[in-house]
C-alpha cells in the first residue's frame, strides 16, 4: 500500500475514532443525568435518519469540491425536489414516477450549474449563487408559496420509524439507498478513469488541460452527479417532512460543505474521500442528537460545529503545507 492510501486509511480511521468518541462521550454525560436511551441502536437509526438528506447531498458535494468547485445552490434545490416530489403525488403521479421526476429535477439543476461554469467561465461561487435563488424562487412559484399536502405512499416509509416487525432490516431502506449510493460512489472516485481525472482537476487544472483530459466535460459531469444526488437527497426530505415545503433546506448548503470538510475534503481541490463525507455527516448530526438531548440551545450547536470546521480547515492547511 502506498503512502498516499496509508494517510487516507489514517485520515478515514481518525474520523471513525472522532466519531465513537464523540457517541461514547454524549452517551456517558446522558447517563450521568439518568437519561438512557443515547447508546442504542435505536437512537444510531434516528442519527441515520436524520442526517440521510445531508449524506446524500455529501456525495456530490465531495466530487464538486474535490474538482475545485463549490455548490451554494444544493439547498434550494433539495427544497424544490421535496415540493416537486409532493406536487406530483397531489396530482395522482405514480409514486416512482414522483420519486424520478424529483431526482430528474435535481439533475437539470445540476446541468444547468456545469453548463453555466463550463461555458460562461463563469466562477462556482457566482454561478451557484444564483441558480440558488431561480431554484427557490421555483419552489415557491411551484407550491403557491405555501406547504404542499400529499397523500401518503411508500416514499412516506424510506426514513420512517421502523415498527417491532421491521427491526429485521435493521435501517429504513432511505438509509439503505445511501449506502448503496455512497458506495458507488466512492467506486467512482477510486476505480474509475473518471474519479482520477476529478482528482487532477482540482489538483491542476491547467496540467490536467495539458495532459488531454477534458476538462470541461469531467466539470459538467460532476455538476450533473451533484445535480443528482441532490434530488435523492430532496426525496429523502419529502420523506421525513411528508409535505412539500418551498420553505425547509435553509442552510442546508452550509451544512453539506461542513460534513464534506470535516470528513477531510480540502476547499481547494484535489483532496477528499467518500466516506469521510458520510463521517463528517454523522459527526455533525451525532453532536447535534446529543446536544437537543442534554438540553443545550440551538446556539450552542451551532457554536461546536462552527468549532468543528475551523479545526478541520486548519488540519488541511498543515496537511497541504507538510506536503509542500
Amino acid at each position: 500500500m502506498d503512502s498516499v492510501k496509508l494517510r487516507a486509511l489514517a485520515g478515514t480511521l481518525g474520523l471513525l475514532g472522532a466519531l465513537l468518541a464523540i457517541f461514547f462521550i454524549f452517551g456517558l454525560l446522558l447517563s450521568m443525568q439518568d437519561k438512557s436511551g443515547f447508546l442504542t441502536v435505536r437512537n444510531i437509526e434516528t442519527i441515520l435518519r436524520q442526517s440521510a438528506p445531508v449524506c446524500f447531498a455529501s456525495l456530490g458535494m465531495t466530487l464538486v469540491i474535490i474538482s475545485a468547485g463549490i455548490d451554494l445552490s444544493v439547498g434550494s434545490v433539495v427544497a424544490f425536489v421535496s415540493v416537486a416530489v409532493a406536487w406530483c403525488l397531489r396530482e395522482s403521479y405514480a409514486p416512482v414516477l414522483a420519486l424520478t421526476i424529483g431526482v430528474l429535477a435535481g439533475g437539470v439543476f445540476g446541468l444547468l450549474n456545469g453548463i453555466l461554469v463550463t461555458r460562461l467561465r463563469v466562477g462556482p461561487f457566482i454561478v451557484t449563487l444564483a441558480t440558488m435563488l431561480v431554484a427557490r424562487g421555483a419552489a415557491k412559484g411551484l407550491a403557491a408559496e405555501k406547504k404542499i399536502d400529499a397523500p401518503m405512499s411508500w416514499l412516506n416509509d424510506l426514513l420512517a420509524v421502523l415498527g417491532p416487525s421491521e427491526r429485521w432490516r435493521i435501517f429504513p431502506y432511505g438509509v439503505w439507498l445511501m449506502i448503496a449510493l455512497a458506495f458507488l460512489a466512492h467506486w467512482l472516485l477510486t476505480a474509475t478513469r473518471f474519479g482520477r481525472y476529478v482528482v487532477a482537476v482540482g489538483s491542476n487544472e491547467r496540467a490536467a488541460h495539458y495532459s488531454g483530459i477534458g476538462v470541461d466535460r469531467v466539470k459538467l459531469l460532476v455538476y450533473l452527479l451533484m445535480g443528482l444526488f441532490a434530488g435523492f437527497a430532496g426525496v429523502m426530505m419529502f420523506a421525513r417532512l411528508s409535505v412539500g415545503d418551498p420553505t425547509t433546506a435553509q442552510g442546508f448548503e452550509l451544512s453539506v460543505i461542513a460534513a464534506v470538510v470535516i470528513g477531510g475534503a480540502s476547499l481547494s481541490g484535489g483532496h477528499g474521500s467518500i466516506l469521510g463525507a458520510i463521517l463528517g455527516a454523522l459527526i455533525m448530526a451525532t453532536i447535534n442528537a446529543g446536544c437537543s438531548q442534554l438540553g443545550l440551545s440551538n446556539w450552542i450547536q451551532e457554536m461546536i460545529t462552527g468549532g468543528i470546521i475551523v479545526t478541520s480547515v486548519m488540519l488541511d492547511r498543515l496537511r497541504v503545507r507538510r506536503v509542500a
